[in-house]
């Protein structure tokens, strides 16, 4: 018997199933890999917005952790939403031991606008975080939230990329989906650029995009890929899932996870 990669992913719930460790198990099912999940925060959330959020205690988010990690083992860990100070400090001790690869998607914002991570947490991404990733994944609100870099256009992406790159990540991917023009994206580690373009969707479903793209990367790492082919395979694998976004509710809808399926 065949067992597959397995995936943690340390994250908040989206109860609208959008976005969040929904849509991180989704991805990892999509991709072939075993996802498992310590859940960080709670959400009343769909597709206007979130509506409430309550974080998990620290102590709960640590025994989730040791269970997975014990027991079942990890191949590759992805982080998403860690609201507070205290939920930061706490995740990167627990992943400092683990000689496995970390993408930490330094989650800032919803999709909404909504905030997500307090203004304290921010220094604790910076400092104790980001120190331990293999690959960080902000988009131009969480580079300019972490940094202070204000991004316009392609030419400061690599601006962006170093100042992240000072906070000790092996890797950067700036995800530029929110500049005009191609969907573009700057993979670096500070000595090589991989840019990775795909054309950009007419589609406002786009719920759930950075989570998925994070998820794809830990899945892909985990199932032996280096950076840059991990990053291209979740490139391609996130523009599918855009290009098939549905509308639900009133709102902005989800990108679809099994468009590959379907």
């Amino acid at each position: 018997m065949t067992i597959p990669p397995r995936v943690l992913t340390v994250a908040g719930s989206d109860s609208g199933g959008g976005a969040g460790i929904q849509a991180d198990l989704k991805t990892m099912l999509a991709l072939g890999v075993h996802g498992m999940s310590v859940v960080t925060a709670v959400t009343a959330q769909n597709s206007l917005g979130v509506q409430g959020a309550w974080e998990l205690p620290a102590e709960a988010v640590r025994a989730q952790f040791r269970s997975v990690v014990d027991d079942i083992g990890v191949q590759a860990v992805k982080t998403g939403m860690l609201s507070s100070a205290a939920l930061v400090t706490a995740v990167a001790e627990l992943l400092a031991p683990l000689d496995v690869p970390v993408v930490v998607d330094p989650v800032g914002v919803s999709k909404h606008g909504d905030p997500l991570l307090a203004a304290d947490a921010a220094d604790a991404v910076r400092t104790r975080l980001l120190p331990l990733a293999t690959v960080a994944t902000p988009n131009l609100d969480e580079v300019r939230q972490i940094t202070g870099v204000l991004v316009d256009g392609e030419p400061a992406m690599r601006e962006a990329a170093a100042a992240v790159l000072t906070c000790g990540p092996r890797w950067v991917l700036i995800k530029g989906g929110h500049l005009s023009g191609d969907a573009v994206d700057l993979l670096t580690d500070g000595s090589t650029e991989h840019w990775l373009r795909a054309p950009r969707h007419d589609n406002r479903h786009t719920h759930g995009t950075g989570c998925t793209l994070a998820s794809a990367l830990a899945s892909f790492l985990a199932r032996g890929l280096d950076v840059p082919e991990a990053a291209d395979a979740a490139k391609e694998y996130v523009t599918g899932a855009i290009a098939a976004g549905f509308p639900l509710g009133g709102g902005i809808g989800p990108v679809d996870h099994a468009w590959r399926q379907r």
